[in-house]
C-alpha cells in the first residue's frame, strides 16, 4: 500500500531516509520530513507491508532549470528507498508512479531525477523505472 505521509508519519519517513542517507542524524531527518510533509511544493510517500513502513519516496517541484527538461515546474524525485527484503517486488515502481501522479496534479508535464555518475545500481533502477539519461556532468570546486 502506498500512502501520502502526514505529520504523524515524519519519524517513519526519517528512519527510512536515514537508511538511504546514513551521514545524517535521525533528529535532523525528522525535522526535514516534517517540513516536507507540510510543504505545498513537496510530498513524502510511504510504502507499507501491513503496518510497517518499508519504503519511501520524496518528490518536490523544481522551478529552476532541470537538466534535459523544457518546462517548469518539473516534478523531481529527490529520494527513493525500499528496504532490501522488499526489493524487486514493484514497490519502487509504485512509489515513483505515485510521485508522478502527484507531480501531474501540481501541473507538471515532466518528471526528473538524478544520481551520482558512479552509482551503477541507482542508474539501473532509474532506467528500469522508465527514466532516460539526459546528461552526465563533472562538478568542480576550489577553495578561495
Amino acid at each position: 500500500m502506498i500512502k501520502q505521509a502526514v505529520a504523524e508519519d515524519a519519524q517513519q519517513a526519517a528512519q527510512l531516509a536515514l537508511l538511504l542517507w546514513p551521514n545524517h542524524t535521525l533528529s535532523a531527518f525528522i525535522e526535514e520530513m516534517t517540513q516536507l510533509i507540510t510543504a505545498h511544493n513537496a510530498t513524502i510517500l510511504l510504502a507499507y507491508e501491513g503496518a510497517e513502513a518499508i519504503g519511501f519516496a520524496q518528490c518536490q517541484l523544481r522551478t529552476d532549470y532541470v537538466e534535459g527538461t523544457s518546462s517548469s515546474p518539473v516534478g523531481y524525485l529527490e529520494g527513493l528507498f525500499v528496504q532490501e527484503p522488499y526489493r524487486k517486488r514493484g514497490i519502487a515502481q509504485q512509489l515513483v508512479s505515485a510521485c508522478e501522479h502527484w507531480a501531474k496534479q501540481q501541473g507538471c508535464t515532466e518528471f526528473a531525477s538524478d544520481c551520482e555518475w558512479q552509482n551503477a545500481e541507482s542508474i539501473a533502477v532509474h532506467k528500469k523505472l522508465g527514466f532516460q539519461e539526459a546528461n552526465r556532468i563533472v562538478c568542480f570546486t576550489k577553495k578561495l
